[in-house]
Parts: C-alpha cells; structure tokens; sequence
C-alpha cells in the first residue's frame, strides 16, 4: 500500500482550519421550515470548521482552529468540546459583545434542510489576524479551507494571508466546496473559489461539486481538469455510493460505504474530511485513509448532532471492524 502524501506530513506543524463557529440547535419533527412552535434538541456543538478541526484532532492528527465564540455557554460548549478532544483552541477569540453564532436546522420530508443561521451578527464573524492568529499560522503545516468561509470576509481575509505562509514553510492545502444554497456566491467569491480550488493539493468534494470545482461537465472530464490545473489528490464523496480517490497516473481506488442506521447525516462529510487528512498528514496510505474516513462519516450520522459521532482512531477501528458495507 502507497503512503507517499501530497500533504505534507503532521511533523511539519498542525493542520489548521478557519471560519464559523457555532451551536446547532434541531428540530425532533419533519417538515417545512420554522413557521410554528416546534420540539427542538440541543444545543450542540457544530459550525463545518470545527467539524472538521474536531474529528482530525480526534484521530491523533495535531489540529488548531482560528475562529470566534460568544462570551457565553455557547461559547463555552464549542470551546470545552474542542480543547477535550485535543483541538488548540489558542487562536478563537472569546467576543463580549456578540452571542455565538447559532443554526437552527429542520428536515425536510425529501432529505434536505432549512436552515436559520446567525452568523454574520454574531461572534462567529469577529475574528481576524492577531498575534495569536500569528503563532498558530507561523506553526501550521497544512490548511484546510471549507467552501463555506468564503461568504465570511473575516475568514477570507486569515485565510489569504495564512496561505503563503504555510506554503512557504513547506506546508500544503486542502479545499472543501462545502457549497451551500443558503450562500450567495457573488464574482469575488467565485474568484477566490477558482484560486482555492487551483492551489489545492488535495479536493474533498462531495456528488457534484466535482463538475463545479473543475468547471466542466462529466467526471472524467473533471477530473482531467483538475488535474491539468495542479490538484494533486482527489476524495470524491458520494454517500451511500461509497468514496474514490483520483490521483495523476495512478487507479482509481474505490471504499464502499457501511451500512448504518441514519440517525443525524449533519456532519457525515466534514469528518470524513478530519479523518481523510489526518490520516494522510500522519502518513497513512491512500486506501487505509479512505475507509477510514468512510467510517468516521458513518459513524457520525448515527448519533444526533453535528460531531457527536466523531471517532478516535480506536473508535473508528473498531466500528470498520464490526460494521459490514455496501456491496458496490
């Protein structure tokens, strides 16, 4: 099994991530949106980057996330969660003014969600570049960009001055397109989408957001280009349809997904992400770091809340070893 990774390895500093924070709050019933007194769970701690931060943190994988929190129990729950998985917490400000950003989330009956998000008049969006921002990006030797923190400017703004940085220590860049239909994509952001995606060394997109990233129709055609734009690595996600990993002149490989009972699918992909780049960064080989991301994004969806299912590498191992999968 190959281990040689275009990321660079976890000895070079922590993989590092930036953007929203927040809790989650869910609806218990199915239906249309939030136009009437419902039963609801929570609060629990979520926002894609510290998914993402979590789950990596979790699997041994040094992990640091710059961001901000409210003053408050919110702020609290996602700070204590975090530092007790192993996360460094160092860079995400604690905001007395604003609440902690905040998602209330309702199923729909078709799979898909209504979101109320409070995120760009809540702490979740005062961050920006300080000194202990600084410190964490002069270490860092991997970052990880969610699609989602392009809508925010003060991630946008970390993020284009961490990049070189890191790159020039040696460092390298994954890139989720996290898209959402909730966000508005204006020229900017799709400028710096293109940028992302270009600089990449590794692309964790799920379904279509293959096409998206590559700008062309057809997965093949997709991934050719990608590749003929410098991407080096691909973790295509595809659900119930298991994952591949694309990368230049070498086969396809192929992990089928396990066979679970769905509890809560928020989350499924941002620790399949944690897991697939800590598992690279430590050196693991393309095929062992598929399964196990598989199995951390299975694993998560049969607990509710966005990153209670989250697995330590003992965790995940055991789950591979007494789950059975999908026949392809």
């Amino acid at each position: 099994m190959e281990s040689a990774a275009p990321l660079s390895q976890d000895s070079l500093g922590p993989t590092i991530c930036v953007g929203e924070i927040l809790v989650e709050i869910m609806a218990r019933s199915v239906g249309d949106g939030f136009r009437e007194p419902i039963d609801l769970v929570g609060p629990f701690a979520s926002g894609a980057p510290a998914i993402f931060i979590d789950q990596c943190a979790k699997i041994g994988g040094s992990a640091g996330l710059i961001g901000a929190v409210g003053r408050d129990d919110f702020g609290r729950l996602n700070l204590d969660r975090l530092k007790a998985d192993g996360a460094d917490i160092s860079a995400i400000v604690v905001d007395d003014l604003y609440p902690t950003g905040s998602a209330f989330v309702r199923y729909r009956s078709d799979g898909s969600r209504d979101f109320v998000y409070n995120i760009a008049t809540s702490a979740a969006a005062r961050f920006g570049w300080s000194e202990a921002v600084e410190a964490l990006v002069h270490r860092a030797g991997h970052l990880h960009v969610m699609g989602s923190a392009l809508s925010m400017g003060s991630a946008v703004d970390v993020i284009e001055r961490a990049l070189p940085i890191i790159k020039a220590r040696g460092g390298s860049l994954s890139f989720d397109p996290n898209l959402r239909k909730e966000i508005v994509y204006d020229a900017d952001t799709e400028r710096r989408f293109r940028d992302l995606v270009a600089a990449a060394d590794l692309l964790l997109p799920s379904g279509e957001e293959l096409e998206r990233a590559a700008g062309v129709e057809g997965e093949d055609a997709a991934i050719r280009r990608l590749f003929e734009m410098g991407v080096k690595e691909i973790a295509l996600k595809c659900g119930a349809a298991g994952a591949k990993v694309f990368r230049p002149g070498a086969s396809p490989i192929f992990a089928a997904a396990f066979v679970v009972d769905e509890v809560d699918p928020t989350g499924a992909g941002d620790c399949f992400g944690g897991a697939y780049v800590a598992s690279r960064r430590l050196g693991l080989g393309p095929e062992e770091a598929l399964t196990i991301a598989n199995a951390a994004g299975a694993r998560n969806v049969t607990r509710q809340g966005p990153m209670e299912g989250a697995g330590t590498r003992e965790e995940l191992g055991r789950f591979i070893t007494e789950t059975s999968r999908r026949s392809r």
